[in-house]
């Protein structure tokens, strides 16, 4: 399943996760001077997060970039063997979720998912886009929105044959997306999740 060498995969895995630990919205909107984005909404330093700042245009360059660690990751390790693109991949995924900076605690990993899926297998990343879009605008809850994409992704993946490395690795993003919006599918069950582009309160002074 894997060709490459163990050197190799650990390098790819080192690089991939370094890219992704890079905590874009919390940069941004420091540079802003909007604070730290952690103590306002949900703590998140994702672009759901930084919308409820209700900064725009921050919260697009944060889903744009967040998801470019993830291409990047999978386009530069893959010219080496495709094995290590999805290793980089799922390692930005992991140092998105999990950065040593923060002490391991990051964002939810949903826009650098899309962005490895964007690198790895493309009907996946539209199928991800087009249910969460349709959900989106349905319920307008983000997070409703992208775990139920989530579930479109492995089923694209599996019903296209794809290669088991891929297959394992989408359902382990999958799993672990899930689990970091367990907060979320509370709020959901309670009645209580924000909804798309409610704005917080401002962080203390």
């Amino acid at each position: 399943m894997l060709a490459s060498s163990l050197p190799a995969i650990l390098a790819a895995a080192a690089f991939g996760y370094l890219l992704g630990s890079v905590p874009f919205g919390l940069v941004l909107t420091r540079a802003a001077g909007m604070g730290d984005i952690r103590s306002i909404g949900s703590g998140n330093i994702g672009a759901t997060n930084v919308l409820r700042t209700g900064n725009k245009g921050l919260a697009a360059a944060t889903l744009l970039l967040d998801g470019l660690k993830g291409t990047v990751a999978v386009l530069v390790a893959a010219r080496f063997g495709w094995d290590l693109g999805v290793i980089a991949g799922v390692a930005a995924f992991l140092g998105h979720v999990f950065p040593v900076w923060l002490g391991f605690k990051g964002g939810k990993g949903v826009a650098t998912f899309l962005g490895v899926l964007l690198a790895l297998h493309w009907p996946a990343f539209i199928a991800f886009a087009l249910v969460w879009l349709a959900m989106a605008y349905a319920f307008r809850y983000s997070s409703l929105a992208a775990l139920t994409a989530s579930l479109a992704v492995p089923v694209v993946v599996l019903a296209m044959g794809q290669p088991r490395l891929l297959v394992l690795a989408v359902a382990a993003m999958v799993i672990l997306v899930f689990l970091k919006h367990h907060q979320n599918i509370a709020k959901l069950l309670a009645g209580t999740e924000s909804r798309i582009g409610e704005k917080s309160a401002p962080p203390p002074a």
